[in-house]
């Protein structure tokens, strides 16, 4: 696993990680099938609009572009992980969002886009329950135990 896709900020005094959250490898598979099934479509669809009597070169060529993207970034996607403490939400490297300026949690499909009061956007990505990220986040803003 690549530590450089871990939290590195230190603890402040009195903070506590109180959850941690990482990629989960099925939703990743998932999310990536439907992109393979876009991206052959895609590519059927430019060479059919291009006149191109070998059409179905397309998908092949969408399914090994997709699948080659998704065994490249695999091992990296799935070492993130995101630490929620009782002060802040800490990301990869030196990421850190205090707990009191996150403006809205938001669900981008298998992904928890976290936006602050300063209109920074962070993406928690590859969640196998968003609602359960978004509503434990939620938690720990409140002063509650997640």
């Amino acid at each position: 696993m690549s530590d450089h896709m871990q939290p590195t900020s230190p603890l402040s005094e009195g903070e506590e990680v109180l959850t941690s959250f990482r990629a989960d490898r099925a939703t990743y598979v998932r999310a990536n099938t439907w992109l393979a099934a876009g991206a052959m479509a895609a590519g059927m669809i430019v060479l059919w609009l291009l006149g191109n009597p070998y059409v179905w070169t397309g998908a092949v060529g969408g399914l090994l572009a997709v699948a080659v993207r998704t065994f490249y970034l695999m091992s990296e996607e799935l070492s993130v992980r995101w630490d929620l403490t009782n002060q802040r939400l800490l990301g990869p490297q030196t990421r850190a969002i205090r707990l009191s300026e996150v403006k809205a949690l938001n669900t981008l499909g298998s992904m928890v886009q976290v936006v602050t009061l300063a209109g920074d956007k962070h993406l928690i990505k590859y969640q196998a329950n968003p609602a359960d990220t978004i509503a434990r986040i939620n938690a720990a803003c409140a002063g509650g135990a997640t």
